[in-house]
């Protein structure tokens, strides 16, 4: 059974037994009997290097860094890096937001239509990657980004741990020295100007640090004439078409322009596509359906699961969300004028402590 740490132990001969002992002391008469090992004395784990991959382009390991890249100069973000397994080589780098499946399929589009399909991406167990249990009952336990790499014949591959992916982690320590110093110098205080550096950065970097495969092979596949990026990567789910011909998606209502074609579909299933840029298309076997949007509401459902990655900006698109019905309550004429001045109180509240800040 474990024993008490020297902190919980203190703070219960105080609450239970009235003996008062400073923290400091307890833990070293505790490692004196011999009841408590310092963490410096603990076995560590091991970690047992793994060989690299013989060939280029055979496992690329994927990464997201949340990091203040741009120092004081523009908000924290995420930087999505590529790294091949067998040279160490960047093979993409892509500032956004947070990390998030669209982020992740425009990233890999731009790896794939510049260098082609590699064999496998070996990536972490955040939940674009790997099945929640919520991602299990709706898609069938695969994820949005596991479905698109599957249509185009690219396997994914978890880690068991961040030792396990250790070329992009010591590449992440890398980039936050040099490539942060490299924009400062740039003078680059926005992601947009920073992604449009990249290709620049990643050239002296792989020059540099980047090493030769055992295998002169280049293991990349060429992306075939019938494989669509802007189809295959983006969001897709299939929706049932209702008797009215309404289709319910992410809190939106889109209504199908009836005609002898689309009537016959009246409680079928269709596919819908949601693309990068909010573009949103309704699919049945392969062809799209005309339609019209009948109500649109996207927030940020209440109780939603969110890595801590994406926190900052789930929060972000939290407060706008808010803002916004503050807005729609202050311009609606049922609401009375108590209200309204309650509204407009602890928004100026709330931007003058945003101001301080």
């Amino acid at each position: 059974m474990r024993t008490l740490g020297p902190t919980l132990a203190a703070e219960k001969l105080d609450e239970r037994h009235g003996v008062v002992v400073s923290v400091e002391t307890l833990r070293r008469w505790m490692i004196e009997v011999e009841i408590w090992v310092p963490r410096s004395q603990r076995n560590r784990r091991v970690h047992q290097p793994r060989h690299r991959r013989s060939c280029f382009g055979e496992l690329i390991q994927i990464d997201g860094c949340d990091h203040e890249w741009f120092e004081d100069r523009a908000p924290r973000c995420t930087l999505l890096v590529y790294v091949d397994d067998a040279t160490s080589r960047l093979m993409e780098l892509r500032f956004v937001q947070s990390e998030s499946t669209f982020d992740y399929f425009e990233a890999t589009r731009s790896y794939l239509e510049r260098h082609g399909k590699p064999v496998a991406f070996y990536s972490d167990q955040a939940s674009v990657f790997r099945v929640t249990h919520s991602q299990t009952r709706e898609n069938g336990g695969v994820t949005q980004f596991g479905r698109a790499l599957s249509e185009l014949n690219i396997d994914i591959i978890c880690a068991n741990t961040p030792q396990a992916k250790g070329r992009v982690e010591r590449a992440n320590l890398t980039l936050q020295d040099r490539l942060v110093k490299e924009l400062r110098l740039a003078g680059i205080d926005s992601m947009e100007a920073a992604n449009v550096f990249a290709p620049t950065f990643i050239n002296s970097y792989n020059v540099r640090f980047g090493r030769a495969p055992m295998s002169e092979h280049d293991a990349h596949r060429p992306v075939r004439k019938d494989e669509d990026l802007e189809q295959i990567l983006c969001w897709q789910e299939d929706r049932k078409i209702s008797k009215e011909l309404t289709v319910h998606f992410q809190g939106g209502r889109y209504l199908i322009e009836p005609s002898p074609e689309t009537l016959e579909l009246r409680s079928r299933r269709c596919r819908v596509h949601e693309y990068y840029d909010g573009r949103v298309e309704l699919r049945y076997e392969g062809r799209c359906l005309p339609f019209t949007v009948f109500e649109e509401q996207r927030r940020v459902t209440q109780g939603a699961i969110v890595a801590n990655k994406r926190l900052g900006a789930v929060l972000a698109t939290i407060q706008a969300d808010q803002r916004k019905r503050d807005e729609e309550a202050l311009a609606n004429p049922k609401v009375n004028k108590r209200k309204k001045v309650r509204i407009r109180k602890v928004r100026k509240a709330a931007d003058a402590s945003v101001a301080t800040s």
